[in-house]
């Protein structure tokens, strides 16, 4: 089990950048608000716009790669740092329910509690957010990436839909980040069995 660091420890911690360092990079931790799976603010009163500084560079990297490629666009973050305490919240909420494979159990550990996942979409240059063909958070099949030929054969999602899609994955690849099957927002820095091993988890 790896150790533990606590959350309000983060702004001494060199391990650990505040998001809002970071040029160009828009910040909306959906966590820290109503407009999330359980319907009120999980993070308050603590500041969770945090990644460990690995995260942190190679979230810097694919922002300056989009800058690039689509200035026009912008990375806006919905999720970083996610402390233990959160995570627990959520698996009493989905344990038991159809939902539950889209969440860690605690005694394994989201990555996001590492501070080396986040979640994020993309906005135009009024600040909109662009159509991915699901909201974040969106718990059905139409959210993974690995059914997106299926879907767009159906015609479920749309050709823009799905070049925006490709878009944030080439922009966080470029980064060095994994994107996973089952949520299109979702992208992890690095193996996430090392990083359950050598990590500190915030809680």
């Amino acid at each position: 089990m790896s150790m533990s660091l606590p959350i309000d420890l983060l702004r001494d911690d060199p391990d650990f950048v505040h998001l809002s360092t970071l040029p160009r990079l828009a910040i909306d931790l959906r966590y820290a608000s109503p407009r999330n799976l359980l319907g009120h603010d999980l993070y308050a009163p603590h500041d969770c716009a945090w990644l460990h500084v690995q995260a942190a560079q190679a979230l810097q990297r694919a922002n300056e790669w989009l800058a690039r490629e689509r200035p026009e666009l912008r990375l806006l973050v919905l999720d970083a740092v996610r402390p233990q305490r959160v995570q627990e919240q959520f698996w009493a909420r989905v344990q038991g329910t159809p939902m539950q494979a889209y969440f860690a159990p605690p005694e394994r550990g989201s990555i996001h509690s590492f501070g080396m996942a986040v979640d994020l979409t993309l906005i135009d240059a009024q600040g909109h957010e662009l159509d991915l063909g699901t909201p974040f958070d969106d718990t059905s099949e139409l959210a993974h990436p690995a059914l997106e030929h299926e879907h767009a054969t159906s015609g479920r999602l749309n050709a823009e839909q799905l070049a925006r899609r490709r878009l944030l994955r080439s922009a966080m690849l470029h980064g060095g980040w994994q994107p996973i099957a089952t949520e299109w927002w979702h992208f992890d820095c690095g193996d996430r069995e090392e990083i359950r091993r050598r990590w500190r988890r915030i809680v």
